[in-house]
């Protein structure tokens, strides 16, 4: 339906005024008055995102900036030549340079010019260099291609530490925003106003961030979120809890059932609201921000949350934000060129977010035509598009791996980590947006067959790499490294709330048995430089 022109409206309205005064339904005349002046002072100009698109800008500095900092304290003992999974030796191996060119396509990094502990470190300086500049509007287009084309050199070569959904996610925010971004030096909040095809793309983010999560959970066949109960075990089981969430998981199942039906129903017909009109998709805003909030406060997901807050600014309109931001001046007219140029970027996208969420509906493969899997295989490895759900299958119980070393194999410590689960009476910390890569992943290898990754972590204790041990939080063996090492498997509890009166203790645990047997380095010469040994 066309809408009425201010000027229209105050005439029409004038015009009523020159009605006989007689007439037969004066309410009814009222009512229509009332009406068009409502419409009259609403304008019907189309909502303004220049506001949206400043504040998001610098959010996504800010993101960079949380991203490349937690990355910085750990690059070293991850990457580094004495770290888990040394980069360096990645790039060098003649499996990847038997590739010839086509590895710069499926590793797309930086670091293929050098991969050096230096280099590394420096990498991240950058990072937060250009984050700072996109925070405070410097070249924000400029700088936003550059913390995207490095922070992917670090994913694309990173392997399972900074596979995480939020790792993808930043990147494809990044992308989205280098296409927003307003060019020049300090351009405000630009002179033209977002496009159309620019607010679409990110409203489609929104929208398959939360879908994506929903229709996981709902095509596992599990049966947590069929029965709602998946609340009764998340809390317990998240990988890294809170002491909120050791608080929520002692609310009742009524609660609970009615948190887990909320989650499905806010990640299942929520992310439609991305498309209604303003009204429901400021209440869309609104119920995103509450969810995410509520995990913030009973999980610690790294900056995922903040960025899925960040990314929902999408939601509202210059409007919106009028209270809280000065109004801009008026933008300038868009020219022809530059709706068509916004369009060319686009149009690959949208169609990569869609194909992606047929997807998730078991679209036939048989029926995608040959230029869309090209497609999709030259910007899989860009990481512009990712597929999202988290938790789709629930973790019903808490298996813990424990680090413990010896010099005579009789007498073991405990290596502590500086954010897992570990000791009993230590309580759950709140450490988002930080993100603890190790931490994080000894969660993972807790629930299955010990990841190489895990060997190699192993040998760097055994060898004393310092900048492994500064990953953990207490190094047993200060003085010398230990002569054997070996994980023990424990199952956590939470404690209920009298035990926790009682005695102080946040957990319970119950030793399993071994993870791996001790081991040893082994002596030179021999193929291995692990050796296993059986304990008595």
């Amino acid at each position: 339906m066309r809408a009425v022109s201010p000027r229209g409206a105050k005439a029409f309205f004038q015009m009523l005024r020159y009605l006989p005064a007689r007439w037969p339904r004066r309410r009814a005349r009222g009512r229509v008055a009332r009406l068009l002046e409502g419409l009259s002072a609403r304008s019907v100009a189309p909502p303004h995102h220049r506001l949206v698109r400043q504040l998001f800008l610098r959010a996504l500095g800010g993101l960079y900036l949380i991203a490349f900092t937690s990355l910085g304290s750990q690059v070293r003992g991850l990457y580094g030549s004495r770290g888990i999974q040394p980069m360096r030796d990645l790039l060098a191996s003649p499996r990847l340079l038997a590739l010839g060119r086509e590895r710069f396509h499926l590793l797309p990094t930086l670091f293929w010019l050098d991969a050096s502990d230096k280099t590394l470190v420096r990498g991240i300086r950058v990072g937060q260099v250009l984050s700072v500049a996109v925070m405070m509007g410097l070249a924000p287009q400029a700088a936003l291609m550059g913390l995207w084309a490095l922070y992917l050199s670090y994913v694309s070569a990173g392997r399972e530490f900074l596979s995480f959904q939020w790792d993808a996610l930043l990147l494809e925010m990044g992308g989205l925003g280098i296409l927003t971004a307003p060019a020049g030096l300090r351009p405000g909040p630009g002179r033209y106003e977002p496009s159309a095809a620019q607010v679409a793309l990110l409203r489609a983010l929104v929208f398959r961030l939360y879908l994506g999560s929903g229709v996981s959970k709902l095509k596992s066949g599990d049966r947590t979120w069929r029965e709602l109960s998946a609340c009764d075990y998340y809390y317990e089981t998240a990988p890294l809890p809170t002491r909120g969430g050791w608080y929520a998981h002692h609310l009742p199942r009524k609660a609970q059932r009615f948190s887990t039906l909320s989650v499905l129903a806010l990640e299942t017909v929520g992310p439609f609201l991305a498309f209604a009109p303003r009204p429901l998709r400021l209440a869309g805003f609104w119920l995103f921000a509450g969810l995410q909030g509520a995990i913030i406060t009973t999980g610690n997901y790294g900056f995922f949350n903040v960025q899925s807050l960040v990314l929902g600014l999408w939601l509202l309109d210059d409007a919106s934000l009028r209270r809280l931001l000065p109004s801009p001046p008026p933008a300038k007219p868009r020219p022809v060129w530059r709706t068509v140029g916004a369009w060319l970027p686009a149009a690959p996208l949208l169609v990569l977010g869609a194909s992606e969420i047929l997807t998730r509906f078991e679209r036939p493969r048989r029926l995608a035509p040959r230029w869309l899997d090209w497609l999709e295989m030259k910007a899989r490895p860009l990481r512009l598009v990712n597929p999202y759900g988290l938790f789709a299958v629930m973790t019903v119980r808490r298996p813990e791996i424990a680090l413990e070393g010896s010099d005579d194999g009789e007498t073991w410590r405990e290596y502590t980590f500086r954010y897992k689960v570990s000791d009993p009476d230590r309580a759950p910390r709140q450490v988002a947006p930080h993100q603890p890569r190790l931490d994080w992943q000894m969660w993972f290898a807790a629930l299955g067959s010990p990841p190489t990754w895990l060997l190699a972590l192993l040998l760097r204790l055994l060898e004393g790499s310092p900048d492994v041990l500064k990953l953990f939080a207490h190094n047993p063996f200060p003085e010398h490294p230990p002569r054997y090492i070996r994980a023990v498997l424990y199952d956590y509890r939470m404690t209920d709330l009298e035990t926790h009166r009682r005695t102080g203790a946040w957990w319970t645990r119950e030793r399993l048995g071994l993870y791996l047997p001790p081991l040893s380095l082994a002596p030179r010469g021999m193929t291995s430089r692990l050796q296993w040994h059986a304990e008595e």
